[in-house]
């Protein structure tokens, strides 16, 4: 019988959310600023050990894994960590999953999908080449959406996830709904978050999700689904388009009662809440071949788990200094 990783609320984590690079070759406005400093290499994880703390996790009822970033196709060799990680499905790993910014999915879509990977999540701010360029200040529209059929043709599900931000893309949002439409993706709108200094005012692009389905709600009958995909996103059927839309609400609608995750950053720093810097690491166990020791350092961490974040969009500082692409977006 597995001994489950419960926290002191009685929350079992079964997923985790897995950072194998801080790179990106983006720089979103509200993700990171525009000069970037990352980490040497040799501070990251290994593969070997990474799928030995996969083998842990498994081990202590995690079922499903989502391999982040940063972005995380641009670390070189990575499709073959995920063809040896996607031996496990079917061993205690139900999913294997990866969110990614599109730039390199076109070369990578066919190896992802042997290697057991259904269903990737691709972050995608508008569907204008001018405010997707603004937005992520060096990304390729052409590029990403080329990437995006790539893995519709390969046989991957694919979910739009979209940052939702006044002033930049709120006009986009509709027609990004309506073109998920057309193409089957569903689609999830996200709130900005308050995660490490950024140039610019978040609150003046802080645009509560709640406002953006009232407004949908004038022309759309948004039907609440039972639909689950694991993650904090609450899922509404809109039968005139046949899509199914997401809405994660980490400040207007605080959804922390069910966390079932924990994030690993790449270096294999493990946080019990992306917005808390409660945190044990363990790379040192790691690389000494102390898998108990890790274990344990799991353990106490699990057991001193937040009950929920604390995000104030307005506060005068980030809840956390540390920037999403370090956690693990």
């Amino acid at each position: 019988m597995l001994d489950f990783l419960v926290d002191g609320f009685g929350r079992r984590i079964s997923y985790v959310r897995l950072s194998v690079t801080d790179r990106c070759d983006f720089r979103c406005r509200y993700c990171m600023g525009e000069e970037m400093t990352f980490l040497p290499s040799e501070q990251l994880l290994s593969f070997g050990e990474i799928e030995t703390l996969v083998d842990l996790l498994v081990g202590r009822g995690v079922t499903k894994l989502r391999l982040t970033g940063g972005e995380p196709l641009v670390r070189r060799g990575i499709l073959d960590l995920v063809a040896r990680l996607g031996r496990r499905i079917g061993r205690g790993l139900e999913e294997l999953t990866l969110t990614t910014n599109g730039s390199q999915l076109a070369g990578a879509a066919e190896r992802l999908f042997a290697s057991g990977v259904r269903r990737v999540n691709v972050s995608l701010d508008s569907l204008d080449a001018g405010k997707f360029a603004h937005i992520t200040r060096r990304g390729r529209l052409d590029r990403v959406l080329a990437g995006i059929a790539a893995a519709k043709a390969a046989g991957l599900r694919v979910k739009i996830n979209m940052v939702a931000l006044k002033g930049l893309n709120e006009d986009a949002i509709e027609p990004m709904l309506r073109w998920c439409a057309g193409e089957g993706f569903d689609l999830t709108l996200i709130e900005t978050m308050p995660l490490g200094e950024v140039e610019e005012e978040r609150t003046a692009h802080y645009l509560p999700l709640d406002r953006v389905k009232e407004e949908l709600e004038t022309r759309y009958r948004l039907v609440p689904s039972l639909a689950r995909s694991g993650g904090p996103a609450r899922y509404f059927d809109i039968a005139e388009l046949g899509v199914r839309l997401g809405l994660i609400t980490p400040i207007s609608d605080n959804f922390c009662a069910g966390c079932n995750r924990i994030r690993v950053t790449a270096t294999g720093t493990v946080y019990g809440c992306l917005g808390h810097d409660q945190k044990v690491e363990l790379r040192g166990l790691l690389r000494t071949g102390d898998v108990g020791g890790a274990e344990a350092a799991l353990d106490m961490l699990i057991a001193g788990k937040p009950q929920r974040h604390r995000f104030d969009i307005a506060a005068a500082t980030p809840a956390v200094e540390r920037h999403m692409s370090v956690t693990g977006g």
